[in-house]
């Protein structure tokens, strides 16, 4: 499928930007990603790859910048792009109010905080929380608690929670993930289910892309293990989106 690309949409008062991925000529609304990079400041076009292959399939994807460093850890920039993905998704070809909350990496802890601490969105929650090669035991940067910590005071996620590790990163190793589907898994839980994949692939490799040293940041990648994890990972979003 042909997609369409928008590129530099201002989401909020903090003058931070967007890029907007969507499948071309769909006849109706797409399904909703609100997808979040990682620690790097501003490293939206990172997610590309990820994000175009997702359009692809038929999701409407939304990849915002925002900056870890920011003084308050980058929670001003989250909340305002999930402000805007619920507010203007219609309006770009998608359903806000039934969204995907996604991340990869730090955005991977974002992305459940907002599941279990809904009053961060006025009481929504996403339609599902898609987590890729995240940690759990580290304050969200949605929410400044951890995801761990929040399930171990009896908060629920209370949508189905997906997770993508790479059975071979380096950087955040995949028994964080492992960690967090059986505390998800405990009896007793709301959520609706939990699934966790483990691709044969790095850290970066679970977003088609490659850490290049140079330039101290993830580039996109052709390599086999990088592609078969990328396209799970799209397959994986499809499915929390119900494409």
């Amino acid at each position: 499928m042909a997609v369409e690309t928008v590129r530099g949409l201002v989401y909020g008062p903090s003058g931070k930007q967007l890029d907007v991925y969507r499948p071309a000529g769909a006849s109706g609304p797409a399904p909703t990603v609100l997808l979040w990079h990682g620690i790097g400041p501003d490293e939206r076009d990172v997610l590309e790859p990820l994000a175009r292959t997702a359009a692809e399939g038929g999701l409407l994807v939304l990849v915002p910048d925002w900056r870890s460093d920011a003084a308050d850890g980058g929670r001003a920039h989250l909340l305002e792009s999930l402000t805007f993905a619920r507010k203007e998704a219609g309006g770009l070809g998608g359903d806000g109010e039934a969204c995907v909350a996604a991340g990869w990496s730090m955005g991977a802890g974002a992305a459940l905080g907002a599941a279990l601490r809904p009053e961060i969105a006025d009481g929504w929650r996403p339609r599902a929380v898609v987590c890729v090669a995240g940690r759990y035991d580290l304050p969200a940067r949605t929410t400044g608690t951890a995801p761990l910590d929040d399930l171990a005071a009896g908060r629920d996620p209370g949508v189905p929670v997906h997770l993508v590790h790479g059975s071979r990163d380096a950087i955040v190793d995949a028994h964080y993930s492992r960690d967090l589907a059986e505390t998800l898994r405990a009896a007793g839980r709301a959520v609706t289910a939990v699934t966790l994949q483990e691709p044969e692939t790095d850290h970066a490799g679970v977003i088609m892309a490659a850490y290049d040293p140079a330039a101290d940041r993830c580039v996109p990648t052709t390599e086999a293990h990088a592609v078969a994890a990328g396209r799970m990972v799209a397959g994986v979003l499809a499915e929390a989106a119900g494409a």
